[in-house]
């Protein structure tokens, strides 16, 4: 009885050994005497016992690793690197997890393999840079390394997913020099602009000043225009008045000096009566007055005569 039971747990021991469960996500890369004979994907699967050996299991999910590296920039500065790199297994084809299970040794020399690539590949572009011009360069670079990294993982039967410089510094002193050139940039583009929008407002003001001296100019012409024509339509009709006047006392047969008499007086009458302090000497005597009065027909008739 007791011989039975071992039989039959020998058997059932057999028989479970012939199945093995592979993990979603990985893939078993089965040999058999030391040689490559066939893949194992997720589930369960059977398996020769004794014969049949897992070599290795290749994850085809996404992997990622952190660095930090140096790197010198063409006018001998030094660049202090933090990235992380994503990658992963190209496909699940044969081929590619037999070329990803046997290129190299182990994963630890995978590994430093990838890592002294990409770091030889951003110091190669970083050398033919200038610290200035590196920090705006985050893109090229990535882009460059990318390039370069793509093929050379592609012979191990991975691609590159993502890379990211998450940090790039330099040298305590270099980074003080790169803030003062940057704090003197600033300065000297707020000068300019500060210049410029002084120069704006004295030229807005200037254009101002020119302008409401031209509408004054303007309006003072016009004013004595109008003041011009004001006094000419005076003179005019003063000069008919005194036309019509005369030709009146003509008609009666009265001596025209009388206007100039009245005129005389009515000239006087003013003088003295809007007078604002100002003291006029006039000689009021008959003969001054007869002198005045025939100097004034005389006038007339000279002005009569043209």
């Amino acid at each position: 009885m007791s011989t039975s039971l071992i039989v039959i747990g020998i058997i059932v021991l057999s028989i479970v050994s012939c199945f093995t469960t592979v993990q979603q996500g990985t893939i078993t890369v089965i040999t058999m005497f030391g040689k490559y004979r066939r893949i194992l994907h997720p589930g369960l699967n059977f398996r020769i016992p004794i014969l049949e050996k897992s070599f290795s299991r290749v994850s085809i999910q996404n992997r990622a690793i952190e660095m930090e590296f140096q790197a010198i920039t063409q006018d001998q500065a030094n660049v202090y690197f933090k990235a992380m790199l994503v990658y992963a297994v190209l496909d699940a084809q044969e081929d590619t997890v037999k070329n990803v299970a046997f290129k190299f040794m182990d994963q630890r020399s995978f590994s430093q393999a990838l890592i002294r690539t990409i770091e030889g590949s951003v110091r190669g572009y970083v050398a033919t840079k200038k610290q200035a011009e590196i920090l705006l360069l985050r893109g090229e670079i990535v882009a460059d390394v990318k390039e370069s990294l793509d093929s050379t993982l592609e012979t191990w039967g991975f691609h590159l997913i993502d890379l990211q410089l998450n940090d790039i510094t330099f040298d305590a002193e270099i980074t003080t020099s790169m803030a003062k050139v940057v704090a003197s940039n600033n300065l000297k583009a707020a000068a300019e602009n500060e210049g410029q929008a002084l120069l704006i407002t004295k030229t807005k003001a200037a254009e101002a000043e020119g302008n409401a001296i031209k509408i004054s100019a303007q309006a003072e012409k016009e004013a004595s225009q109008l003041k011009g024509q004001g006094i000419a339509l005076f003179r005019e009709e003063v000069a008919k008045g005194m036309t019509e006047a005369a030709d009146k006392m003509r008609e009666a047969n009265l001596d025209t000096s009388l206007i100039m008499f009245s005129m005389w007086t009515e000239s006087i009458k003013e003088f003295a009566e809007k007078g604002k302090g100002n003291v006029i000497f006039l000689d009021g005597s008959i003969e001054n007055m007869e002198r005045t009065i025939k100097q004034m027909m005389a006038n007339d008739m000279l002005k009569k005569d043209k």
